[in-house]
């Protein structure tokens, strides 16, 4: 589960189906990625990292619940 994601999104007051529709994937896609099931592919990730205001390689890395909290301590 990728709560971090599921936090960006929920900031940002979109829907899954809101991010879908930016990103140009089906909102199964984003479910699916929210979950853990799928991970997306890098053009996807990039995408999703501009509409939601992260660092796409977030996606990435081994530990990225933590690396979220790490990202919130830095000043936007």
């Amino acid at each position: 589960m990728k709560k971090w994601l599921i936090e960006y999104r929920e900031k940002k007051k979109l829907s899954q189906s809101d991010l879908a529709s930016m990103v140009d994937v089906s909102r199964e896609y984003i479910s699916m990625i929210e979950t853990g099931n799928r991970n997306p592919s890098v053009a996807v990730a990039k995408k999703i990292g501009k509409a939601l205001g992260f660092k796409w390689e977030l996606f990435f890395k081994e530990n990225s619940n933590d690396a979220l909290h790490d990202e919130s301590k830095k000043p936007s």
